[in-house]
């Protein structure tokens, strides 16, 4: 049998399919975030500072949008099923590793290498699930595939805080290792390549992959430290970015010229998918900017300990789990895009909500919002990813969900350094702003600074060091004020950007198959 000869690829039930390839994902988006609240142990194990303990961070994300948009590529270049194995073997493997590292160094090492392996996951558990349902049922598909990327961000800090807590932070790559197992025994059993899975040619785009490289890693790099780093007033981050730009064109311009390019940008020609890649990014840049705000929020202003703000965290993964199976299920009823303007619609007035809170917020304040917010990434995601992938052919599936995840992920990186710039930025414009009314002239300030100091000499302190202490307090709080305006003005400015974004679903095209009902016949 020669490599050009098709073969029949057996029939699978094609929930099995999907429960095989979720675990991949699952596990994958999962150590995006369950990292994160472990950094201080991490650091203080490896006898590194938090901010050098980063890098077990960036490097992992660095690495994984490299592969991103070449998966498709590669999956047509080593076959799909060898490709998935090989990356789910290396992420396990890694995830092993990470646990072992002796040092810091050792520990990034091996985060590039679990970032790498990572990176091709998604995509090609996207591209498997679309091609195992037909298309009239890939709006349920896609709802148990987002199940496994929405509610996985959330239970990432909960189950981080918890392992590290109860155990130790090497096991928040432990975890990984009996997921990685039980995938790579259902994808040896129950996945294979359809026909036209196959290597087209024999030779490779070396100069795309190059450009690609180091184009999103500087990218990648930029975004995550340049906040840290004070953006380009640092020379280094200033560098990385002009380096990042002029790569990136050279890189699109060589796609577009290349006779068999390693990332097929012509895809984009198609209206619905480049307007569903846009809307995509923006829903990362929303999300993740606000994901990694209220924590932030809950911590530094509501005196929330970290496992308690990952667990704050949740309502928003539980609105999803609920409202995923629904949204799948009555897909074949409406209209995806009035699915996504509810989407949209609903998902800006929960930011709206967070944008009315103030420093004696109850749990049940943080609760409604974010519960409401999860039950309205449903009809976002689903009808999103099912009509953007609609007029996409077979061939292309693996490619154009690279490209889609990818966006997604930049999205997300751009939207948290923006949120987190945005922040710092503002409350210091809020601190001059608040501070200047902050005066001895203000009847309220001397009033609050005689009452404050009072209270400082009723507990022993003499007047000199009650003085002191008093003006300490008011500038203290004068700081928490500032610092919550900030927050509401960030969560609003995302809630607008939603909004903004609605005649944009005008671009899309009415899709020729409908999600959720009984197959064709």
């Amino acid at each position: 049998m020669t490599a050009d000869t098709p073969t029949l690829t057996p029939q699978v039930n094609p929930w099995i399919i999907a429960v095989a390839v979720m675990f991949a994902t699952f596990m994958e988006v999962l150590d995006t975030t369950v990292v994160n609240v472990s950094l201080p142990h991490i650091a203080g194990s490896l006898s590194a500072s938090v901010d050098e303990a980063t890098w077990a961070l960036t490097s992992y994300l660095v690495a994984n949008a490299i592969v991103l948009p070449i998966t498709g590529w590669l999956a047509n270049y080593f076959g799909r099923k060898r490709l998935l194995m090989a990356a789910v073997v290396g992420f396990t493997s890694a995830s092993f590793l990470c646990g072992l590292s002796p040092s810091l160094p050792v520990l990034i090492f091996f985060r590039i290498v679990q970032g790498a392996t990572g990176g091709a996951l998604q995509p090609i558990s996207q591209a498997v699930m679309l091609e195992a349902f037909p298309p009239q049922d890939r709006g349920k598909a896609m709802a148990f595939w987002g199940l496994g990327i929405v509610v996985a961000p959330m239970l990432g800090p909960v189950l981080g805080g918890w392992l590290t807590d109860t155990y130790s932070w090497r096991w928040v790559f432990y975890i990984n290792i009996p997921v990685g197992v039980a995938s790579i025994i259902m994808t040896k059993l129950f996945i294979f390549d359809p026909p036209y899975i196959r290597r087209s040619t024999s030779r490779v785009d070396y100069w795309g992959i190059g450009l690609l490289a180091v184009g999103i890693g500087a990218l990648q790099i930029v975004l995550d430290k340049g906040q840290e780093e004070d953006w380009f007033s640092s020379n280094w981050i200033t560098i990385l970015a002009i380096v990042s730009s002029a790569t990136l064109i050279i890189f699109i311009i060589h796609q577009l010229r290349a006779k068999n390019p390693v990332v097929n940008l012509r895809v984009l020609k198609v209206r619905t998918f480049s307007a569903g890649v846009f809307l995509m990014t923006v829903l990362g840049f929303v999300l993740y900017g606000s994901l990694v705000l209220l924590p932030i929020l809950l911590q530094t202003l509501l005196g929330y300990p970290a496992l308690d703000a990952g667990i704050a965290m949740f309502p928003r993964g539980l609105g999803s789990f609920i409202a995923m199976p629904i949204v799948g299920a009555i897909m074949s009823r409406f209209d995806p895009r009035k699915l996504l303007a509810f989407g949209l619609i609903g998902a800006a007035f929960t930011l709206f909500q967070l944008s009315w809170l103030n420093l004696n917020t109850g749990y049940w304040d943080i609760f409604w919002p974010q519960f409401l917010q999860g039950l309205c990434l449903a009809p976002l995601f689903i009808p999103l990813t099912t009509v953007t992938m609609d007029p996409i052919p077979k061939e292309e599936m693996g490619n154009a969900t690279s490209i889609f995840n990818l966006m997604r992920n930049i999205g997300g990186s751009v939207g948290i350094a923006i949120s987190t710039t945005m922040l710092a930025r503002d409350s210091q414009r809020n601190i001059n702003t608040l501070g200047a009314h902050v005066n001895v002239y203000s009847p309220q300030s001397q009033l609050m600074l005689e009452n404050l100091r009072r209270a400082m000499m009723a507990r022993g302190a003499d007047a000199y060091t009650a003085t002191r202490e008093a003006y300490g307090t008011l500038f203290g709080m004068v700081q928490q004020q500032a610092s919550i305006l900030s927050f509401l003005e960030t969560f609003r400015i995302l809630g607008i950007i939603f909004v903004a974004v609605l005649p944009l679903l005008l671009l899309f095209k009415r899709p020729q198959h409908r999600g959720g009902g009984p197959p064709a016949h």
